[in-house]
């Protein structure tokens, strides 16, 4: 008579990213055009996209203007800082 050993369970941790959020500020020295030239080429955004948030970090003072994983967010803070908006990842 053969037994048959019990399957083992296979455990599997699967890595999880973290979504961090890329937050702009308010300034009284960018102007519109450049913070929506900004968000279109760094992060992508359409036009629309890009308009309605520069209305919203004018009138709220700040706009999450874009989620993703820490490098990701971070890598686009950092292009957004190097253009001279405020910005920081949350």
């Amino acid at each position: 008579m053969s037994t048959v050993a019990p399957k083992e369970r296979v455990q599997r941790k699967e890595h999880i990213a973290e979504e961090r959020g890329l937050i702009i500020f308010n300034d009284d020295v960018n102007s519109f055009d450049h913070v929506i030239s900004c968000l279109m080429k760094i992060c992508k955004h359409e036009m629309v996209q890009a308009e309605q948030c520069a209305w919203i970090i004018h009138t709220n003072g700040k706009c999450l203007v874009k989620t993703g994983s820490f490098d990701e967010v971070q890598s686009m803070c950092l292009r957004l800082l190097n253009q001279g908006l405020s910005a920081k990842v949350d």
